[in-house]
């Protein structure tokens, strides 16, 4: 209900914009939210956090973004930005997280890094595309990481570079008899300390880095990780791609396809790195951690529909699974549903996304499902 009442409170002022804009909101909100910019001045939002998802509950807490460009003469430079996130959850997590993405002049240099801090407790299903509900078993988890990437431009759209950072991770499981510390499958259970470092490589032909109506973004990184601080004897890698393409069907219409995949690789298979399906951006709808496995693929369409400057719709429709060594096409998993989009900076394309995503009904269970509100589209 209470997602209800936001969801209805943004689309009123939407809707009766010219009045509040003049009248019952306070200057710095106008301009937040409801002024249109089109001199590629800076810009900052500061949002409430109000979000729900299957693994946090009730998210409160608050978001800073401070959006510019490095070059306001040339049309082409895209949006950087500096985003600031704390917030505590109904199911006793918390979590910050500082990050920035920055862009040159002309593109031709790109930087993103970051750092994150969540406590977070949650419900650990056991390893594999089909675990039981019956079998959650609540882990605590702290983790602390740090990120740094930078790419150069060669050429007009391929960009190569390097990852590199470090994590810890602390777990701990209260219950001596739940899966977590009975089952064989789970490894490094304590959590761990590691490095990592490694290529990056980039092609975007993208309009747009905030809103994109054509072109496409081809993304993969592998970290190479040595363990530390009591961790050494672990060595491993991880592998990600992602393909994203947009598609402007009319002025008002964009299809956008997403591919992703993910691999852990080395002979270790620690649990805290492997990949998850469900989240705020792909297979939305499903339960972050239940299913895991050295292996995750996943692909979405998404139909965006832009009703006016401000106000946008969505529905999307998607399938995915993770896997230990062998993909199997009848245990990819379904995934679909819709959401709305609240453009508060109609010049630079950022907007309040607010989805519901519809996912599996597993024997015996309820359809799996979520909401979600965040910050930009979901790819």
């Amino acid at each position: 209900m209470l997602m209800k009442k936001l969801l209805t409170a943004l689309i009123v002022i939407a809707s009766f914009q010219p009045v509040l804009a003049q009248s019952l909101v306070p200057k710095f909100v106008r301009k937040m939210f409801f002024e249109k910019d089109t001199s590629k001045k800076s810009s900052f939002v500061l949002l409430p956090v109000l979000s729900s998802a299957p693994e946090t509950g009730l998210e409160v807490g608050g978001a800073g973004l401070l959006s510019f460009y490095t070059d306001t003469v040339d049309h082409a430079t895209k949006v950087s930005n500096i985003f600031g996130y704390v917030s505590i959850t109904t199911k006793g997590q918390n979590r910050f997280s500082l990050s920035s993405t920055y862009w040159v002049p002309q593109n031709k240099v790109h930087y993103t890094a970051a750092i994150s801090y969540i406590n977070f407790p949650s419900d650990f299903y056991g390893i594999g595309n089909n675990t039981r509900i019956a079998d959650a078993d609540l882990v605590y988890e702290k983790r602390f990481k740090l990120s740094f990437n930078g790419e150069k431009l060669f050429g007009k759209y391929i960009y190569i570079g390097y990852v590199a950072g470090g994590f810890n991770y602390n777990e701990r499981d209260n219950n001596s008899t739940g899966i977590f510390n009975t089952s064989t499958a789970v490894q490094n259970r304590n959590g761990g300390s590691s490095l990592y470092v490694g290529p990056s490589f980039t092609y975007d032909s993208r309009n747009n880095n905030t809103y994109t109506t054509s072109g496409m973004i081809i993304s993969s990184y592998y970290n190479m990780m040595q363990g530390i601080l009591g961790n050494n004897n672990y060595t491993g890698g991880f592998f990600n791609i992602e393909y994203s393409q947009f598609f402007l069907l009319n002025k008002a219409l964009v299809l956008g396809l997403d591919i992703q995949e993910q691999s852990l690789t080395g002979n270790q298979s620690p649990f805290y790195l492997l990949p998850a399906l469900g989240s705020d951006e792909m297979m939305r709808g499903y339960y972050n951690g239940r299913y895991r496995d050295r292996n995750f693929i996943a692909g979405q369409t998404e139909l965006r529909y832009r009703i006016s400057d401000r106000i946008g719709i969505v529905g999307f429709l998607g399938t995915g699974e993770v896997f230990h060594s062998t993909f199997s096409f009848p245990q990819l998993k379904p995934n679909y549903g819709g959401g709305l989009r609240y453009f508060f900076d109609v010049e630079k394309g950022l907007s309040v996304r607010m989805d519901y995503g519809i996912g599996q009904k597993p024997a015996g269970e309820a359809r799996e499902s979520g909401f979600y509100i965040g910050l930009g589209q979901a790819f």
